[in-house]
């Protein structure tokens, strides 16, 4: 009877532990958050985009690299069996459009998974992307250099490490070398949900990469994602989206990155993406991420776009630029400025084009 007694007391302690955790884990993904809709008066969605625009970087010259056809363990995908691609779009064009990048030089493109991006120009104005892969569900950086006039990708290499173990996002600082950003610690999807989040395991972490040397030079993130870096290169901002925060980081001589403060949010930020001229964060977020793991048509995840301005002072702005309930776009990842126009991507389904 006693033994009885305890086995029933030990269940009945799991069962509240594990509800319990349930219980923060859905308050990490702000499941029970709802938003009135905000919208921008002008926007149109982006005519080539229906299998997502996951990542976008923009090139001076107002041509946009973005990244299309994600397909991630627990995520909504319209389109299972289309490859990933490269997009290219030029936002100065008075209807913009995406028109696929051809890639060359021998990749498989069969295994095209890509993830986040972000583009160097070295000093000959040579331009090198940066794309985050999932091949067969691993993770590598694949390195390729553009050509403006042609317009196509050349695949130079592909960069795999064990340090590199769930890469979401990438920060390129050199014609090899790059900050990584890690979502997960374990390479098991069920071990990075039921024990990483479930937990609240903080063990995530950026990686830096040169062809001489990796190493972790940030960690205790509860899931990094999106990575960018400021326009005089000193300091380096990370999401960390199961914490609603951006970690601001200086980036030291040697490539460390020594913490300078975290700003916290309301809302789950994906991408990072900087303007250039002021400094200001643009980022894609999502204001109720349990619905992208459980995904409703009649119910979609909603869109929010946020604005940081002067981030590095003792009170930054946050404006909330952009609300929208997964009516008009679904899932946003990333949302740039560029001459005042305003490119809303998402994960898995379309992208928004607005005039400011």
């Amino acid at each position: 009877m006693r033994k009885l007694v305890l086995m029933l007391t030990i269940f009945i302690v799991f069962v509240a532990v594990i509800l319990d955790r349930l219980i923060v884990f859905r308050k990490k993904l702000l499941a029970d958050r709802e938003l009135t809709p905000k919208r921008l008066p002008i926007c149109e969605l982006i005519p080539g985009i229906d299998n997502g625009a996951e990542d976008i970087d923009v090139l001076p010259n107002g041509m946009a690299f973005i990244s299309a056809g994600l397909r991630y363990p627990g995520l909504k995908t319209f389109e299972p069996h289309k490859g990933g691609q490269i997009l290219l779009m030029n936002l100065k064009a008075e209807t913009p459009h995406a028109v696929e990048l051809k890639i060359e030089g021998g990749f498989d493109l069969d295994s095209f998974n890509p993830h986040g991006i972000s583009f160097y120009i070295d000093k000959n104005e040579s331009i090198y992307l940066f794309v985050v892969n999932h091949p067969h569900g691993s993770s590598a950086v694949e390195i390729f250099k553009f050509f403006q006039d042609e317009q196509y990708l050349l695949y130079l290499r592909t960069v795999t490490n064990e340090l590199l173990t769930s890469v979401n996002d990438v920060l390129a600082v050199g014609p090899e070398h790059f900050y990584a950003t890690n979502d997960h610690y374990f390479h098991s999807a069920s071990l990075s949900v039921y024990l990483e989040m479930l937990w609240g395991l903080s063990w995530t972490n950026v990686v830096y990469y040169s062809p001489k040397k990796v190493k972790e030079v940030a960690s205790n993130f509860y899931s990094a994602n999106g990575i960018n870096i400021s326009p005089d290169g000193k300091f380096v901002y990370v999401a960390d989206i199961l914490d609603h925060s951006i970690h601001i980081f200086q980036k030291m001589s040697n490539m460390n990155l020594s913490p300078v403060k975290v700003l916290k949010l309301e809302t789950v930020p994906d991408n990072i993406s900087v303007d250039r001229k002021t400094g200001d964060l643009w980022l894609g977020c999502h204001p109720n991420a349990a619905k992208l793991f459980s995904y409703d048509p009649k119910n979609p995840p909603g869109s929010e776009v946020l604005l940081i301005q002067n981030i590095l002072s003792d009170k930054p702005k946050i404006t909330q630029v952009y609300v929208d309930n997964g009516s008009i776009i679904q899932g946003s990842s990333v949302a740039v400025m560029s001459d005042r126009h305003l490119v809303i991507g998402t994960v898995f389904q379309k992208a928004l084009f607005c005039h400011l």
